[in-house]
């Protein structure tokens, strides 16, 4: 006969315990830190590389495992690793791939967070940085000490399009790892892992899910892709002895966002177009920045890979030389809809105001001199946002 326990262990070991299996849209949540082994053997009789390893929360649960899948599956990988951060999760794979001495290419248009990473890894440990143009594959020369090589396509701020083709094909010659900040095209523009007829595909794949993915402007996350479980496992080994980890919270949210997220791309990236085509018409600016008009830089390179048509929803401008700061600032200070802020593919469309002369190394002879301010698109009508930069460029004339 069991012993009737009292209320404080039944509040803890509940007697009853609803049947789990249920359907439901959304998968279930689960919360762990600690897991439950059923046994001994369950316990050990496992091992770290096993496709699902329950052992412990920031191992994975199947919560962080779905979204990992789906990510994958999206991309046109095999495995995936989540982290905290987009930014997080590009430094797990400098940090498993690159040892002192290691030299690593970054295209002169480099997410900013990055570069600084790899220029204190250059400080601290003697890693050495290396900058390319990433509109001319010649200017990556890779040496015998080159483990890496950070693509982004379409490029920080600038949205030039590399030359991804010969960029890859170079690294791959001289047994140079490929890393693409996937960010941008989110999986949907173009598939990273088959991107020609001769089925050209990069080493991994970094993507902040706090982007489009998320949609909502409210979750930070980032996911580390790849084909080559070799890899992975190094990567996976990394992500481990750092206690990365994301809250499934977090996750839940991100899930249940990639249902509309091909939509959401979608109409940002057409809206993108529609102010593209009313940006080109305005006296204000010397250059308009995006990978679909045929004066950006790239755009060839974009029009051979991203044979869907899709830009994502980016567009920068470049104000003429006679706009000083003064000017800008007051511009953007002027916008009502567009807000203040970084990122992109959340509901609100942002703006932010940048000088190239500061974000530079290389001499970038396809762009003007001038102010840039990036806006990133968000849901609202394209006639209403063409509306608050018209009445935003009143206010400097």
């Amino acid at each position: 006969m069991t012993a009737h326990k009292k209320t404080q262990t039944q509040l803890i070991h509940a007697p009853r315990k609803a049947p789990q299996y249920i359907e439901t849209v959304q998968p279930p949540l689960f919360r762990a830190s600690t897991i439950i082994f059923k046994s001994t053997s369950h316990l050990f009789d496992r091992h770290w590389t096993d496709a699902y390893d329950y052992s412990y929360g920031t191992h994975g649960t199947p919560t962080t495992f779905t979204l990992a899948d789906n990510i994958a599956q999206i991309e046109g990988g095999t495995y995936c690793l989540l982290a905290p951060s987009g930014l997080s999760a590009i430094n797990l794979v400098n940090s498993a791939v690159l040892n002192s001495g290691d030299e690593v290419w970054v295209a002169d248009n480099i997410y900013g967070p990055n570069l600084e990473h790899l220029n204190n890894l250059q400080a601290r440990y003697g890693i050495q940085v290396k900058i390319y143009n990433p509109i001319d594959a010649h200017s990556f020369q890779p040496t015998e000490k080159a483990k890496l090589i950070w693509l982004e396509a379409a490029g920080s701020v600038t949205l030039e399009f590399p030359d991804l083709k010969n960029l890859v094909k170079k690294a791959q010659q001289t047994n140079v790892l490929t890393a693409l900040d996937n960010t941008w095209g989110a999986g949907l523009a173009f598939n990273a892992f088959d991107f020609s007829n001769k089925h050209l595909s990069v080493d991994i794949t970094v993507h902040a899910l706090t982007k489009y993915p998320s949609g909502g402007g409210d979750i930070l996350m980032g996911s580390v892709v790849t084909r080559d479980q070799q890899l992975h496992h190094k990567l996976y080994r990394m992500h481990a002895i750092q206690g990365i980890s994301v809250s499934g919270d977090d996750t839940a949210q991100i899930q249940r966002s990639l249902a509309h997220m091909s939509l959401r791309y979608d109409q940002q990236s057409k809206s993108a177009v529609t102010l593209l085509d009313w940006l080109q018409q305005q006296p204000h600016f010397s250059q308009v920045l995006h990978p679909s008009h045929a004066d950006s830089a790239g755009h060839s390179f974009w029009s051979e890979i991203c044979t869907t048509g899709k830009s994502a929803g980016l567009v920068s401008v470049i104000f003429k030389p006679e706009y000083d700061l003064a000017a800008i600032r007051k511009f953007c200070d002027s916008l009502s809809l567009f807000k203040l802020g970084f990122s992109w593919g959340g509901p609100i469309s942002l703006a932010m105001l940048y000088d190239l002369k500061k974000m530079r190394s290389l001499e970038n002879t396809h762009l003007q001199q001038g102010l840039l301010v990036r806006f990133c698109i968000g849901l609202e009508h394209p006639e209403d946002l063409i509306q608050d930069i018209q009445n935003a460029l009143k206010q400097i004339e």
